[in-house]
């Protein structure tokens, strides 16, 4: 079985950076996907992706650092996932694979599924979980057997709840389902469409909830939401330098080169390496990446990407920093701050 990672997604407002590799506790969501594809034996990964090509290659290379081996696909316009499947047929050829949206974090992994599939071999098998505003997704309609009946594209009128999630296991007959769709009112070509042409062909396509934690990562607030999850799975690990003068309370992760001096880390929490926190209060539920600088501060329940600074702020809380930004002296608490970005003496 291969996998089919789709990442040629949109960039956060105000971020240079691709949300697929936005770092959640310290590790671009990407990498989530790629461990959770390896954990159920999947090491042939394609990953397609668009204008952020070269920064995903760079990051992740051949994929031979984490036990896998990655091709990229290049799509140079968004005609939506069908399509991504219709110019991945190369490297796909034959085989199942599994389809997976790459800005999706499934914290418990995908082991029961992929089970199940192989077990069962479905000539598609979707996941699917119970939401509050079905319009904002795919839907699908599922009989007492789990097998799909009816899919839809953001309906106006959903007739269920259950949302397709991201994840997808497909036998080679989606190949012909793709070819017979044309694009959808949005100009894309929708994986649902494709599903409902094999439903409509009397095609065996089944449904399973997801019973673990699973959230789409295109909102600030849903990132965050991830780095809680994620971080309560941390354990104490420190491998750079705290001071006597600092406290370090529940489980905390100082990384390889990272200083703590005279401040105070609540776990669950990770300070990334080469950051220096200096007389700052570090509350749960924060990562602190790479090469960061904060001094005289207090954060919580947020993120700091690469190399931004904050001096002299006390009180951040559900707030995403970006790369190389400069806080200081802010009186808003809860900031989304852009790459590269200014906030001093803010209003």
């Amino acid at each position: 079985m291969k996998a089919l990672v789709l990442s040629a997604g949109v960039r956060p407002a105000g971020y240079s950076i691709p949300r697929q590799i936005v770092p959640i506790a310290n590790k671009p969501v990407l990498e989530y996907v790629v461990e959770n594809l390896r954990d159920v034996g999947i090491t042939e990964i394609g990953i397609v992706v668009g204008d952020s090509g070269q920064e995903i290659s760079e990051l992740f290379g051949d994929g031979s650092y984490l036990g896998v081996s990655i091709t990229y696909i290049k799509q140079d316009l968004p005609l939506g996932v069908a399509h991504c499947v219709r110019i991945a047929r190369p490297f796909l050829g034959d085989d199942d694979f599994v389809l997976y949206l790459g800005d999706n974090v499934l914290a418990d992994g995908i082991g029961q599924v992929a089970d199940e599939f192989a077990r069962l071999r479905p000539t598609a098998q979707v996941l699917v979980d119970k939401v509050e505003d079905p319009r904002l997704y795919g839907v699908a309609e599922v009989d007492e057997n789990s097998r799909v009946t009816r899919l839809i594209e953001h309906p106006q009128e959903p007739r269920t709840d259950l949302a397709l999630i991201g994840v997808y296991f497909f036998t080679p007959a989606i190949h012909a389902a793709v070819d017979a769709i044309e694009p959808s009112w949005r100009g894309e070509f929708e994986i649902t469409d494709a599903l409902q042409w094999l439903v409509s062909n009397e095609r065996d396509v089944r449904a399973r909830i997801y019973s673990g934690f699973w959230k789409d990562t295109a909102r600030v607030e849903d990132v965050l939401e991830c780095n809680r999850e994620l971080l309560m799975g941390l354990r104490t690990d420190i491998q750079g330098i705290v001071d006597d003068e600092s406290r370090l309370i529940g489980d905390v992760v100082v990384e390889e080169g990272a200083r703590v001096v005279r401040s105070c880390i609540v776990g669950p929490a990770i300070i990334g390496a080469g950051t220096l926190v200096e007389e700052s209060i570090i509350g749960p539920y924060t990562s602190i990446g790479a090469d960061c600088r904060i001094t005289e501060s207090g954060v919580a329940d947020s993120i700091v990407l690469n190399e931004a600074s904050v001096h002299n702020v006390s009180g951040i809380e559900t707030s995403l920093i970006g790369r190389r930004a400069r806080v200081g002296s802010a009186r808003q608490h809860r900031l989304v701050v852009g790459d590269g970005a200014h906030v001093d003496v803010a209003a």
